[in-house]
């Protein structure tokens, strides 16, 4: 049985579409079709359904979709550790979430590049929600992202990157020099209440007694950003890092203490058969952190 039939069945009931798991893939749909086809006579069983452009598991489908995740994990595994070199086989799979990847995981995947030019890293963007089950799912082999508002659970490692603290965000012209002040004048774009960042920032201003005037509310650091500099309002934020020059429309400003901060760094399993690849990449994120700090 070849393991990349498994592969596109799995993305097939994933996706609930032959089209979207094509896609995902980078082959054609009647390449994919004609896997599952593949796959449905090596086992002897109608795996999937169509219902007009939808696709579902039948009955056989939904009874071997866990082993069939857990074959192709497992026969990655085995390619990993037969490596010849002294460390394993990539690709490492990597998440991180869209400021991580604006602002720490570049310069850390130069070096790697220096370092490591045989060894792939897949990278998956996506929330610290998401990306936190996809890592404890064995879905991810480490991410980067922002420690949650509870304890991690145990047999799982953690370095944290960067500690962001709170911030107000305006454009450059806004006058004044009480920031709590401005933050309860100005119209105000909140940060997401359902990450971490967001709640954070509205504990901060409801402990204060301050009920900002909110004329958006979203999720996505940079893109609150833009709207602030387009001078649609004001937000709380996470100090955030930005490669290259900072955005001269822009002014960050000290909020009193104390002020929360958010912890973002690296999540992995230990015991994963690629943890040295992941060790490898913390350690040259930890230099990396070394030469800015120092």
């Amino acid at each position: 049985m070849d393991t990349r039939f498994l592969q596109s069945f799995i993305h097939v009931v994933e996706s609930g579409s032959i089209a979207e798991a094509a896609r995902r893939l980078d082959l054609t749909p009647a390449s994919v079709a004609q896997r599952l086809k593949a796959l449905e006579a090596s086992v002897g069983s109608k795996l999937v359904a169509r219902s007009g452009r939808n696709v579902r598991p039948t009955v056989a489908g939904n009874r071997i979709m866990e082993r069939a995740r857990r074959l192709v994990d497992e026969v990655r595994d085995l390619k990993s550790a037969a490596s010849g070199t002294d460390m394993p086989a990539g690709p490492l799979r990597l998440g991180a979430t869209p400021t991580a990847l604006t602002g720490i995981v570049p310069t850390v995947l130069k070096q790697w590049v220096a370092r490591h030019p045989d060894i792939e890293i897949y990278i998956d963007p996506g929330s610290t929600v998401r990306l936190y089950s996809r890592v404890l799912a064995g879905e991810l082999d480490a991410a980067v992202l922002v420690h949650p508002l509870f304890d991690l659970p145990k047999g799982y490692a953690w370095c944290p990157l960067r500690e962001e603290p709170l911030i107000l965000l305006t454009r450059h012209d806004v006058s004044g020099r009480d920031a709590l002040a401005i933050a309860a004048r100005e119209p105000f774009i909140r940060y997401d209440r359902s990450v971490v960042g967001g709640r954070l920032a509205d504990d901060y201003l409801r402990e204060r007694g301050i009920r900002p005037h909110v004329r958006f509310e979203l999720d996505g650091i940079e893109s609150i950003a833009k709207l602030v500099s387009e001078g649609l309002g004001v937000s709380v934020l996470p100090d955030w890092p930005v490669i290259g020059p900072a955005d001269p429309a822009l002014k960050k400003w000290t909020l009193p203490a104390p002020r929360p901060t958010r912890t973002v760094g690296v999540l992995w399993q230990p015991s994963s058969v690629r943890a040295q690849l992941v060790q490898a990449f913390v350690q040259l994120a930890l230099a990396g952190k070394r030469r800015r700090t120092g």
